[in-house]
C-alpha cells in the first residue's frame, strides 16, 4: 500500500518524513507529559508575594496513560519511518486517545475542591491554574493525529 511500485520515490520520502513526523511528535507527547500541567496559586498583595503548587502529568492517572500513548506513538512512528509509512498512520489512534485524555484532566469533577477559586481582593487570592506542559501535551498529540493522517495522503 505504502510502498507500491506506483508511488515515486519523492511521494515515498514525504510519506517516510510524515512518519518520522509522527516519530518526534510522540517523543515531544512524552517530554510533556513529565511536564507540571496543573497547579493552584495563592498570592497576597497585601503581602507582596505568593506561592503555587503544582503536578507533572505523570502524577495524575490520565497523565500516566498519556505517557503510554505517546510512547506508542513513538513507536509507531519510528517503525513508519523504518519500514512501511502506512503504519506511522496507525498513531492516530494513540494520539486521538491523548488528545482525549488531556480534556478529561481539565474537565475532570472529581477535583472540584481543586478548582474553585477564592479572591478576598488585595488580601489572598486563591486559584489553580493550568501549567505549560499540559498546553505542549495537547500540541503534541494533535500533532500526532496531523502528522499520522498525512501519512496516508496521496499527493495529487
Amino acid at each position: 500500500m505504502a510502498d507500491s511500485p506506483s508511488l515515486g520515490p519523492a511521494e515515498r520520502g514525504t510519506r517516510r518524513g510524515y512518519a518520522l513526523a509522527v516519530a518526534v511528535a510522540g517523543a515531544s507527547l512524552v517530554v510533556s507529559a513529565i511536564l507540571p500541567w496543573a497547579g493552584v496559586e495563592a498570592r497576597s498583595d497585601l503581602l507582596g508575594g505568593g506561592v503555587s503548587s503544582g503536578i507533572r502529568g505523570v502524577d495524575a492517572g490520565l497523565g500516566v496513560y498519556t505517557l503510554a500513548a505517546g510512547l506508542a506513538a513513538l513507536a509507531l512512528g519510528v517503525a513508519g519511518g523504518l519500514g512501511r509509512p502506512w503504519i506511522a498512520a496507525l498513531a492516530v489512534v494513540p494520539g486521538g486517545l491523548a488528545t482525549a485524555l488531556l480534556v478529561m484532566f481539565v474537565a475532570d469533577p472529581r477535583g472540584l475542591a481543586d478548582r474553585v477559586s477564592l479572591d478576598l481582593g488585595r488580601v489572598l487570592s486563591v486559584e489553580p491554574v493550568i501549567r505549560y506542559g499540559w498546553f505542549a501535551a495537547l500540541a503534541a498529540s494533535l500533532a500526532v493525529v496531523l502528522f499520522a493522517v498525512l501519512t496516508l495522503l496521496r499527493r495529487s
